[in-house]
């Protein structure tokens, strides 16, 4: 194992740019990784605090997204660990200034549904200090914030 949450990175297309957790103490492209975080910051090279192949954080994550209660959002069943530069999206304000939220290089956890009775997707994404939720057409254009709030 490679990894500090023990997620199999081998698949990964970024495998030979991240520098990988271990070597990089969690940080894999000079940024936090918010699940090798979780359990770095508990000591561990895995979360023994985490059943065999489960993750308390993440199953906290996807009961905060499911509990938003947004109707025409499939539930959420799992999530996957993200380069910020994968999911960091460009929002239109209505000032018509163009903001991004996310930082292209950290590793953040969230997920892509489709919305029901629709051809647009949500997008999850969270950290251990935020949940946001993007509603989206084909490849992230004309993206819209549904949810960005303050995880408690």
């Amino acid at each position: 194992m490679n990894t500090i949450c023990g997620i199999d990175c081998s698949v990964c297309s970024y495998i030979k740019t991240c520098g990988g957790c271990i070597a990089t103490h969690g940080q894999p492209f000079g940024k936090d990784c918010v699940i090798a975080k979780c359990c770095y910051d508990k000591g561990q090279n895995f979360c023994s605090e985490c059943p065999e192949g489960s993750c308390i954080f993440q199953e906290k994550l996807i009961e905060e997204f499911n509990n938003l209660g947004i109707e025409d959002m499939e539930e959420v069943t799992k999530l996957n660990a993200l380069k910020g530069s994968y999911v960091n999206l460009e929002y239109t304000l209505p000032s018509g200034q163009t903001i991004r939220l996310l930082d292209d290089n950290k590793i953040y956890i969230g997920y892509q549904l489709e919305k029901k009775n629709s051809s647009r997707c949500y997008g999850i994404v969270a950290d251990e200090k935020f949940l946001l939720v993007c509603e989206y057409g084909k490849d992230g254009t004309d993206a819209e914030i549904v949810v960005f709030k303050n995880r408690t």
